[in-house]
């Protein structure tokens, strides 16, 4: 049964048997993630490292798309080649209206937005150190 994360608000399974299948850790998924956004021309991408600050995830990933088909697209893919790669099947919310993409991969959220939907929300001043400033995904 999943619950509702009480500091985001989002929904969330129960921790136990979130990781996803096969011969991987949660940190070979982020690193696909990663270069998947980065393939497909994300924008401002930001890590964020949840472990030991949450229980729905160990890692979230941030960034933009140009425009409402662009973040529709990014998350479509990302999904196939999790999918393809891992055997991930992810839960998604938002694809249709493409402003705010959330993909639920187990133990790596994804948020691909529009800028101006991101800079309305600033999710990532919920979860980064100081409540500001922005993490590049290289750190």
């Amino acid at each position: 049964m999943s619950h509702s994360d009480p500091a985001t608000g989002l929904p969330v399974g129960p921790r136990e048997g979130r990781a996803a299948p096969g011969d991987h850790d949660s940190a070979q998924v982020l690193a696909t993630v990663l270069a998947l956004v980065d393939d497909y021309k994300a924008e401002d991408v930001v890590q964020i490292d949840l472990r030991g600050r949450s229980e729905m995830a160990d890692h979230m990933v941030i960034c933009s798309g140009r425009s409402s088909r662009q973040v529709a697209s990014i998350a479509d893919k990302l999904m196939e080649k999790l999918k393809e790669d891992f055997g991930i099947i992810s839960k998604v919310e938002g694809k249709e209206t493409g402003d705010w993409v959330l993909i639920d991969a187990g133990d790596v959220i994804v948020h691909v937005f529009r800028p101006e939907v991101r800079d309305f929300y600033q999710l990532e001043k919920m979860w980064l150190p100081g409540g500001g400033g922005r993490m590049p995904a290289s750190a």
